[in-house]
């Protein structure tokens, strides 16, 4: 008696499980980059932006976990969810921090202003919503995904 985890995926699985993982290597890579380039500790422009809009200055290494910690979990495929949705708040916090100005603007080439933050908050939240997908440490539906 065959279970659904044990049944055969379907190439249409197979290629939301390839997009997925496409996904997840594209965020982790990009975003695990800017988190490396902030390294070593303390960001001290982070700081000032944090402390600056009345906020603790502890808060400012959050983004080691929402730049180095996240996108690593992304990369491998465990936690998905939860390192998606750190990635969000992440960027959530980078916008209202620092992007707020560009909110509503275009940049010099007619681009978003904040399409980079825009593009690593959607795909995030995309990620939080559907998980890792087969190619994963975690697995489609295991219990780290």
């Amino acid at each position: 008696m065959a279970t659904s985890s044990l049944r055969a995926s379907s190439p249409r699985e197979s290629s939301v499980d390839v997009a997925l993982l496409i996904l997840r290597l594209m965020l982790g890579v990009l975003l695990l980059m800017h988190g490396l380039s902030k390294l070593p500790p303390p960001p001290a422009f982070i700081v000032d932006v944090v402390t600056k809009a009345g906020l603790p200055s502890v808060l400012a290494y959050g983004v080691y976990i929402g730049e180095i910690v996240a996108p690593i979990l992304l990369i491998v495929g465990v936690w998905t969810r939860l390192a998606a949705l750190l990635i969000v708040v992440n960027m959530v916090f980078a916008i209202v921090l620092v992007g707020a100005p560009g909110l509503h603007s275009l940049n010099k080439y007619g681009g978003y202003a904040l399409e980079l933050e825009a593009f690593y908050l959607f795909t995030a939240l995309a990620l939080a919503l559907t998980g890792a997908g087969r190619y994963s440490i975690g697995g489609r539906y295991g219990p780290l995904n």
